[in-house]
């Protein structure tokens, strides 16, 4: 680990061209830098941010589209998502196959593309189940362990078939918490009661409990406005005093909910300090961010999916997340778009219960160096950064040039 200085970076806090400089992996000056350093780089008047991050993503089933197939992928995207969870169901063939070597590599490969495009933290979901067992577990954990000085992952147990669906599930998230998983997942909504659903989440609590781990689950993920199991966990977190520390994907059937009912579970989220990943891109109903946001809900962006058998596309890039989103979402005003970068930085950064992921001092340095001069263009171009510093250590280098042969 080297000193490192940036020159001429421009700041969105200040609105205006600052020296940033780095030392022992934290940001200890901003501002006219006049100290030496050992490292210097020039952003050119180029735009610095803190650095992106990726609160949701099924790491062990990237890159599997085209083993799988689109069956599942039809359910998921029809109409109203009334086939959810069917398409849970045909997409859990491909675990048949599952085996750490090969997840190992197609997660190696998603990971460095991450970094490629700036992104040095992912919440990584990982299926563990009695059909899964712990393969993606290992996989995952070996890549955490590799790559930690420069990527921060946390891995996510997660029972993606259901806890009292799929009998002998909740041993093997015990198993993968006791072998270093980060947080206990779940997916409450896929139960086939109301009471099993409540259960799910203690069985969950109790393990996140007794090792002291933040929650992460999928919630509502169908066009099924009586899904409540957003409020349920809402309710767990507070009853519980895990506030801060609990986090809800998709809840897209909240796009469906009476205003009354709506306006309830706000009051809940906001109560138990809970963050909403939102993940519109990947499915024809999304929660409803605008109005989370106005009322105070931390909400963020996330990937989800790689080219799995719920989505055929994705890259890991938190930009083109953001770009696509705000078509979906109509945030295309100038302050929308501050949001969203927010939605792929800071307030990611806050859904994974990481609290010094911002750029100020003495916080810790990840940042990525744009060749634009604003949040505008950053999104309607989705660039890849010049330079991407995690941890304090320049980590990516990204030249791009083009020679036109016109005549």
């Amino acid at each position: 680990m080297v000193d490192i200085l940036v020159k001429n970076a421009f700041l969105r806090k200040f609105g205006r061209l600052c020296d940033i400089l780095i030392r022992d992996g934290r940001i200890v000056k901003i501002g006219r830098v006049e100290e030496k350093a050992e490292l210097v780089i020039d952003a050119e008047g180029g735009l610095v941010t803190e650095s992106f991050v990726n609160p949701h993503l099924h790491m062990c089933k990237v890159y599997t589209f085209t083993t799988i197939g689109e069956e599942a992928l039809k359910h998921y995207h029809g109409e109203m998502m009334s086939g959810a969870m069917t398409a849970i169901e045909l997409a859990s063939r491909i675990k048949e196959r599952y085996h750490e070597s090969w997840i190992y590599e197609n997660a190696k490969k998603a990971a460095l593309e991450a970094l490629r495009y700036g992104c040095t933290h992912i919440r990584a979901f990982v299926d563990t189940d009695t059909k899964a067992k712990l393969e993606g577990v290992k996989a995952i954990l070996k890549l955490r362990e590799e790559l930690k000085d420069i990527l921060t992952i946390k891995v996510v147990a997660f029972p993606q078939d259901g806890v009292l669906r799929d009998p002998g599930a909740e041993e093997f998230i015990w198993k993968a918490v006791e072998m270093g998983c980060d947080e206990v997942g779940g997916i409450p909504w896929i139960e086939y009661t109301d009471e099993d659903s409540l259960l799910h989440i203690d069985k969950m609590f109790e393990i996140a409990k007794r090792y002291n781990k933040d929650v992460a689950m999928l919630t509502d993920d169908a066009g099924d406005p009586s899904l409540r199991t957003t409020e349920m966990l809402a309710l767990k977190a507070i009853r519980e005093g895990w506030i801060g520390r609990v986090t809800a994907c998709h809840a897209r059937a909240m796009q469906l909910y009476t205003d009354p009912y709506f306006r309830k579970l706000v009051h809940l989220l906001k109560k138990a300090d809970m963050s909403i990943v939102s993940d519109p891109h990947t499915g024809p109903l999304h929660a409803r961010v605008r109005e989370l946001l106005s009322h105070g809900v931390n909400v963020a962006l996330g990937q989800d999916d790689i080219a799995d058998a719920y989505y055929p596309y994705g890259r890991n890039k938190m930009l083109e997340v953001a770009f696509v989103n705000s078509h979906l979402l109509w945030l295309t005003s100038l302050a929308d778009m501050d949001t969203l970068y927010d939605m792929i930085t800071v307030r990611a950064a806050k859904a994974m219960n990481i609290r010094d992921h911002v750029l100020e001092e003495n916080k810790r340095a990840d940042l990525v160096i744009l060749n634009v001069k604003s949040v505008y263009e950053a999104i309607w171009n989705q660039v890849t950064p010049r330079y991407v510093i995690s941890n304090g250590r320049l980590v990516v280098e990204n030249e791009e040039k083009t020679t036109f042969h016109i005549k």
